[in-house]
């Protein structure tokens, strides 16, 4: 069985952007990367043939919450895991679910043991705990898989935060525990990332940061930012966590974000990352592309027959113009989405990929520097 490994390749001179390697038993991961959300085992309008020719991630992510009420861990567990339900033969992540839970469940109720909650499909009552959601993790099969944590809002007050970050805390240890008592379903090893909780309070994200550290897991996670604050302030405390988490060890910034909110976490030492915001953006006429952003439903395209991208050679953003997929989304096609999310995604790969050879060629935060107002333009 391959157990994970992470070696750091490169670090950047003049800041804190690294590139490694992940190895996992379903293949390397080259960091800084994306994570492509295919929340319910699917990346939405995009096949697995697609993704592996044209986007090319070298991981993926399904989520807990989704998959555990639909198809449920009895058909996943008959398949023989998500990889061989879904057909993905890359690496998978899986968030814990927790956020879902928070965010999607109605009458949820937080207690010690864990959360009980009204599925949002059929209002069905369930519990989470961090044993059940380990259990569920297993038989979905992931490669890493995420601790059960609370997601506090923004704002919360001080001692909302810190009772949530300690109780994140003591589900963590009983994440190990569960773990420790049971074994991997498939035949080889899944790792826990514990998260980094602590809302915006710089002793309790320090505090929740040497915790974290302390329990000695393959990599770790910092959640509760990219929920609504300033982005200024999401960069403050996303640098206050990885001063405080291990350097030998990957850091992945979940749920963030837009392609400049990436860069700029990248130079702040974070090597991971995961957003739903190129397939939705995408899905709503919204393009990434390496000139700016476009908003493809505009007039102006009408008769626009450029590529999507010429900055990008992929058998969409290199084939198709900007006309007839703005034709698409007037006329309600479903290739519309599916030309739209192969674009972001492409895009947002093809960005972790140019820092990664940056990070290793020492220039990154010059290019950085050049890149970020090119992503923020409106075209």
């Amino acid at each position: 069985m391959e157990n994970f490994t992470f070696q750091l390749e490169a670090t950047d001179s003049r800041g804190k952007a690294r590139a490694g390697t992940i190895n996992t038993a379903h293949g390397q991961i080259q960091t800084p990367i994306f994570m492509p959300v295919g929340t319910a085992g699917a990346v939405k309008a995009v096949t697995q043939q697609q993704l592996k020719q044209v986007v090319d991630p070298h991981i993926i992510l399904g989520n807990t919450y989704h998959l555990y009420l639909r198809p449920g861990t009895s058909v996943l567990e008959h398949a023989g895991g998500l990889h061989r339900f879904n057909g993905w033969d890359r690496p998978i992540l899986t968030d814990s679910g927790g956020y879902q839970v928070f965010s999607l469940a109605q009458n949820r109720k937080i207690k010690e043991e864990g959360v009980v909650f009204q599925s949002h499909i059929d209002g069905s009552r369930h519990l989470f705990s961090p044993e059940s959601v380990m259990d569920i993790q297993r038989s979905i099969g992931a490669d890493i898989i995420m601790a059960f944590d609370e997601c506090p809002p923004y704002p919360s007050e001080y001692k909302y935060a810190k009772d949530s970050m300690e109780l994140t805390h003591r589900w963590l240890d009983r994440c190990f525990n569960r773990l420790e008592e049971t074994p991997p379903k498939y035949g080889y090893p899944q790792h826990l990332f514990p998260i980094v909780q602590g809302s915006t309070y710089k002793d309790l994200r320090k505090a929740s940061s040497e915790y974290v550290a302390s329990k000695g897991a393959v990599g770790n996670a910092i959640g509760g930012l990219s929920v609504g604050e300033p982005e200024d302030m999401m960069y403050e405390y996303t640098a206050l966590c990885t001063e405080h988490l291990p350097l030998d060890k990957p850091r992945y910034l979940m749920g963030v974000g837009t392609p400049w909110n990436i860069l700029e976490c990248i130079d702040l030492g974070v090597d991971m990352f995961d957003c739903v915001m190129p397939t939705r953006n995408g899905r709503n006429g919204m393009l990434f592309t390496t000139q700016g952003v476009i908003n493809i439903r505009n007039k102006k395209w009408e008769k626009d027959f450029s590529v999507i991208d010429p900055g990008l050679e992929n058998e969409v953003s290199s084939y198709y113009s900007k006309a007839y997929l703005r034709h698409l989304f007037v006329a309600q096609e479903i290739l519309a989405l599916t030309l739209a999310s192969i674009q972001n995604l492409s895009f947002y790969l093809w960005l972790v990929k140019e820092a990664r050879k940056h990070i290793i060629a020492g220039d990154f935060s010059n290019w950085k520097r050049e890149m970020v107002p090119i992503l923020k333009q409106r075209l």
